[in-house]
């Protein structure tokens, strides 16, 4: 038996929707990552962007286990001297929702060219609605 390697051409890509509502931040990251990875798969290759488009919405109703809403930072950095900017996670879930699952789905896919290919199918709505409805995205359970 043959070993099965993907080709870029032959590539059919779904779109999934995630309810983020009530749903624990690692837990829904993990999952938008293994689905935008392509792990779910059965003809998954490892140096081939063979993954598929994820919607996630009310990402603005992520939870955060533990004390993580004070304790968590989030850093940014200008480049310039005393250019580093720190907010916590309170902060980043009311001002900034989409950039909060965002990073932690981004944080989740390969640190390089492939890796930012992926972090383009990804799109994050802090609320109920997305743009997405011709697509006809199917349903996605976090489990």
């Amino acid at each position: 038996m043959k070993t099965f390697m993907q080709k870029k051409e032959n590539i059919e890509r779904n779109w999934y929707v995630i309810d983020a509502e009530g749903e624990t931040l690692g837990r829904l990251a993990t999952k938008a990552a293994h689905v935008l990875r392509g792990k779910h798969k059965v003809t998954y290759t490892p140096y081939v962007d063979c993954g598929d488009y994820v919607i996630i919405v009310n990402a603005e109703k992520v939870v955060l286990t533990g004390n993580k809403l004070e304790d968590k930072k989030y850093y940014n950095h200008s480049g310039f001297p005393g250019g580093l900017r720190e907010r916590t996670a309170k902060e980043m879930i009311n001002n900034y929702p989409e950039e909060m699952v965002e990073r932690a789905v981004k944080g989740m896919l390969p640190h390089n060219r492939l890796g930012r290919a992926m972090g383009k199918k990804l799109f994050v709505y802090s609320g109920p609605d997305h743009k997405h409805e011709a697509q006809k995205p199917k349903a996605l359970e976090v489990k």
